[in-house]
């Protein structure tokens, strides 16, 4: 899952970012509305955890870009103001959701995870190929019954390869859905993640390698 903060707190913004890391999503993360719409004209996000006051572009400006440009992109718009009327106007611009500041970190976690749903076509709740299972919500994985203990970028790419079964992801996009801004795309990051899946996943082999291609997952 690819999220982009946008938050002018500087110490908020960073530590939503850290925060969100750590449940397994690739995060950027910029301080003002001029940079979020520099990055959404390159990046395609699944979410946007969006403040409404921020310096140069506001927070309704992007908002309303993204409602008229008809993005896959879900937005949640945060503030100060948690009255309904402000609430109200905020879904009205074209927000997905809405969430007055202070607000709970687990909160934020799954109004995040709902929205990402929504931004890709439905999937199963549990993604499976073979005896491998997957579950998004509960962050667990297992073979044949074996639970996997398997790191955030681990999940993150076993996770997009179950989500299109059969198919080959190049790695140029297992690099844009589960890394984020700071990860070198000439780096072998994704082909070592692989690798230490491979190994965890066991035998027999389920993970192929296309030449020139890219990765996909078969049956067991």
């Amino acid at each position: 899952m690819r999220v982009l903060v946008v938050e002018d707190f500087e110490i908020l913004a960073r530590s939503l970012g850290t925060g969100l890391r750590r449940e397994g999503m690739a995060v950027d993360v910029v301080l003002d509305g001029t940079a979020a719409v520099d990055r959404l004209a390159v990046t395609r996000y699944d979410v946007v955890i969006l403040d409404r006051d921020l310096p140069g572009v506001h927070g309704d400006e992007i908002c309303r870009r993204l409602a008229r440009g008809g993005h896959a992109t879900r937005v949640l718009m945060l503030t100060a103001s948690g009255t309904i009327e402000d609430r109200v106007d905020g879904l009205g611009l074209g927000a997905d959701d809405y969430l007055p500041k202070p607000f709970a970190f687990a909160e934020l976690v799954a109004r995040v995870r709902a929205l990402a749903r929504r931004a890709v076509p439905p999937l199963p709740p549990t993604l499976a190929c073979g005896d491998i299972t997957l579950d998004p919500s509960r962050r667990t994985a297992s073979r044949a019954g074996r639970r996997l203990e398997l790191s955030p970028k681990e999940f993150a790419l076993l996770e997009c390869l179950l989500a299109s079964p059969g198919l080959v992801v190049s790695a140029e996009d297992l690099l844009e859905r589960a890394w984020d801004e700071a990860a070198d795309p000439f780096s072998s990051a994704v082909k070592h993640t692989v690798h230490r899946l491979r190994a965890k996943l066991g035998d027999p082999p389920v993970i192929e390698t296309v030449r020139e291609g890219g990765y996909r997952i078969g049956p067991a």
